[in-house]
């Protein structure tokens, strides 16, 4: 139960990828961690890219960094959805400026672009984005995972357990 007490937002939107949402929600509760599923504000339920549905415990716009320890985005299409709203935006934008913890895998570096929180940074995510975020500012490294402050990176599903651990090292330090 290294983090107990915690409490963790969990971004979602249409499109998320089922393993880098689900493994992580349940590794940080296995780890005593309240995760609140917050979405976009456009409706209360998401489907994954396979069709899994996942209902929001809160919106963007009814939530403030203060409330958490951290955010976890997950990847897929939900990325690039979720960095349309102002109100995801300004969560994200906020908890950096607070100095949470804020975890991106996969093609969820997009948010953190949008976010504007990169510039300086070292990073990694999907191959396909590495262009994007180096023209926003970051250093691209291609290892499973990436810690530079309080942002975690990480490239894809298979790079699921170096995410969470530097998640748990994170929100415990």
């Amino acid at each position: 139960m290294r983090l107990k007490g915690k409490r963790i937002a969990i971004l979602v939107e249409d499109g998320y990828d089922e393993l880098e949402f689900w493994y992580p929600k349940i590794r940080m509760m296995e780890e005593g961690a309240e995760v609140v599923v917050v979405g976009s504000p456009s409706k209360d339920t998401f489907a994954s890219k396979h069709g899994i549905v996942v209902r929001v415990d809160k919106k963007a716009g009814e939530v403030k960094a203060d409330e958490f320890d951290g955010i976890i985005i997950p990847g897929g299409q939900a990325p690039d959805r979720l960095r349309r709203y102002k109100e995801v935006l300004d969560f994200v934008r906020e908890s950096y400026e607070k100095g949470k913890t804020i975890a991106a895998i996969c093609h969820a570096g997009h948010v953190l672009i949008s976010a504007g929180i990169l510039k300086g940074k070292k990073v990694t995510g999907f191959f396909s984005i590495k262009d994007d975020l180096v023209n926003a500012g970051a250093e691209y490294l291609d290892e499973p995972v990436v810690v530079d402050g309080k942002i975690i990176t990480s490239r894809n599903p298979n790079d699921l357990p170096f995410f969470c651990k530097a998640i748990i090292e994170s929100l415990e330090g």
